[in-house]
């Protein structure tokens, strides 16, 4: 009841002020008609006789027009349009009545435009300063100075958002800009002061406390030079989410964030052909092996995207696969779900769960992935990423479905570790199967993903926490890194474009120094390598190589429709006879737990070539 009064008393005193207006409008009208000087006697009685009926021509056609319906703290363009056309619409009526009573005597004809201005001038300019002073009023609580990196539409939006709300603390002092044609520009007040190059200079020269940098569609290498230039300001520095985050093209406040490690190491946005990635997999039932992992629980994400029929999630950890369902199931439009607890090795569960379901597409996502753990679980890393895999292939062939993924990896190329081996087995069955199946047998292999659970990016994060030091294993080891979001579209979109038996290989760009990455996400921390936290070398660890590879030498390299995706064509597949017996073996050396016949099968198998962490210095 109080809000309904006071929102009745502020359209009160809004109508009451409008109304003042009215005579204040006619009698300026009829002054400035004569010079602002002196007014004859007979035009001031004519004035004076004529006002109430004016006032009772022209009130009546603002309250239709709704202009004390509009907030004066929010007042736009459509506010001057609704005023304009009361105005308009209002005059004219009176000057029908005028005439229509006394044929308009003693009203000059250059009264009507006169009283149109001086109504518009009265009606909007109030607004307009009301707004103003909101927008910039002055106040003594203080507040960080901001400079803006980016006068484009978001920080058009992001220093409205400022202006109106001093209480978020940032007080927007001046913009940069590299477009030539904004340099001296003025955007709601705030100037240009100069390009990105211009930074440090005008940072001291203003006394700038916090950058924000207001680019939403900078690539991966120039958001590099922008954190560049800031760290060189020697001032924080946050950003607004990238285009592809923005919702309803808004930007404000509240969706400022720290720049990630994301925004640095990640590439342009990937574009995808939805049409035919939802065209191959809309109204199928999908199931998704490693639901709850890094990759299988993003799959699930974008796949929801494709309105599956059916989305089967299968994951042997209880606690992932419920925190992936629940997720799911919150989302805004859930498709219809199937998880089922159960372990790609249990050939039982997952023959049974494809009778029942009759799954069309499947994403292997289930493997261990953690090199150096492996190293000396060569039994677990058989079991899981090989049998798993010809498990759940053979189910796959069995109830026929059209089409299996298998997700590999950067290391299953020249192996040197019991991880890659292990999973350049696992792409060996898929090869094999696609000769004598009418599944259609597929590879996607990439190489690290940021974020990933167990990556280099969570452990350099946590020790960050910690005050340091961020272990590095060697300073000239480098990988390449992708999004997880971007690997699984890739994966969709491969998918989709697959014919059977190829091993897709998504592009990677260029492999970065993972010294690189520490530094970059200490100095993102806001803390300076080798002063605050320092980096220090433990040396490469088992298995492990300075530079991954994503071909074989003995591979042909080919292009397909999506230019982010290759296709490494197999110079030689094992014969079926000879996969089989050693599969054969691997159930046998499994079911003994002889791991020294474990590690002798596979390097037969897949020869494992010598890590550099096994190199002589």
């Amino acid at each position: 009841m109080t809000r309904w009064l006071q929102r009745a008393r502020s359209r009160l005193l809004v109508f009451l002020h409008d109304m003042l207006m009215i005579p204040a409008a006619w009698g300026l009208a009829y002054w400035m008609r004569f010079n602002l000087a002196y007014v004859p006697p007979e035009f001031i009685e004519e004035a004076v006789d004529t006002l109430p009926l004016v006032v009772l021509v022209i009130g009546p056609v603002y309250w239709a027009f709704g202009l004390y319906r509009g907030v004066w703290r929010f007042a736009s363009l459509n506010d001057l349009v609704r005023i304009a056309l009361a105005v308009l619409v209002g005059t004219a009526l009176l000057l029908f009545v005028l005439f229509a009573l006394n044929r308009m005597a003693y009203v000059p004809r250059s009264l009507p435009v006169l009283f149109v201005i001086f109504q518009l001038m009265l009606l909007a300019g109030p607004r307009l300063l009301y707004r103003w002073l909101k927008d910039r009023r002055l106040d003594f609580s203080g507040g960080q100075r901001v400079l803006i990196v980016g006068a484009g539409r978001a920080g058009e939006m992001l220093v409205r958002d400022l202006l109106r709300d001093r209480q978020c603390g940032y007080v927007p002092v001046a913009f940069v800009d590299d477009k030539p044609r904004r340099q001296g520009g003025v955007v709601h007040g705030v100037p240009i002061r100069g390009t990105t190059d211009d930074i440090p200079r005008l940072v001291e020269l203003f006394g700038i406390d916090v950058i924000l940098l207001s680019v939403p569609s900078a690539s991966a290498q120039q958001m590099q030079r922008l954190v560049g230039l800031c760290e060189a300001a020697g001032r924080p520095f946050r950003t607004v989410p990238q285009t592809k985050e923005l919702m309803a093209g808004r930007v404000a406040v509240n969706q400022l964030r720290a720049v990630s490690i994301e925004d640095l190491l990640g590439r342009d946005p990937v574009t995808l052909d939805w049409a035919s990635i939802e065209q191959g997999l809309a109204g199928r039932v999908v199931l998704v092996s490693g639901a709850g992992g890094s990759i299988g629980s993003e799959l699930c994400r974008q796949l929801c995207r494709c309105a599956p029929r059916l989305l089967i999630l299968v994951d042997h950890s209880e606690y992932n696969l419920y925190r992936i369902e629940t997720e799911l199931l919150d989302g805004p439009e859930p498709p219809p779900l199937s998880r089922h607890l159960i372990d790609v090795t249990n050939a039982t569960a997952l023959d049974r769960l494809f009778a029942q379901r009759r799954p069309d597409v499947v994403f292997h996502a289930a493997a261990y992935k953690h090199v150096p753990l492996l190293q000396d679980q060569v039994l677990a890393a058989l079991d899981n990423n090989v049998l798993g895999t010809r498990t759940i292939a053979a189910a796959a062939d069995a109830w026929g479905c059209e089409r299996f993924v298998l997700i590999s990896t950067d290391k299953a190329v020249n192996p040197t570790n019991v991880m890659g081996a292990s999973k350049r087995f696992a792409e060996l069955i898929c090869q094999d199967m696609q000769r004598r199946s009418a599944c259609r047998f597929m590879t996607v292999r990439f190489g690290n993903v940021l974020g990933s659970a167990g990556s280099v990016v969570p452990r350099f994060q946590q020790q960050i926490e910690r005050g340091g030091p961020l272990t590095v294993t060697h300073p000239e080891i480098e990988r390449f890194f992708m999004t997880i979001p971007e690997a699984c579209q890739l994966i969709m979109q491969a998918a989709v474009i697959g014919q059977g038996g190829e091993t897709f290989v998504l592009d990677m760009g260029e492999p970065v120094k993972i010294r690189y990455l520490a530094e970059q996400m200490i100095r993102l921390s806001g803390r300076e390598p080798g002063r605050d936290i320092r980096i220090e070398y433990t040396g490469l660890r088992p298995g492990e190589k300075l530079y991954e590879e994503l071909f074989y030498p003995t591979e042909g390299f080919a292009d397909t429709p999506h230019p982010r995706i290759h296709i490494a064509r197999c110079a030689e597949i094992l014969e079926a006879g000879v996969l089989a017996a050693a599969l054969s073996e691997l159930k046998g050396v499994l079911s003994a737990q002889d791991e020294h016949g474990a590690m002798a099968l596979l390097t037969r198998l897949v020869p494992i070539g010598v890590a550099d962490s096994d190199m002589p210095n």
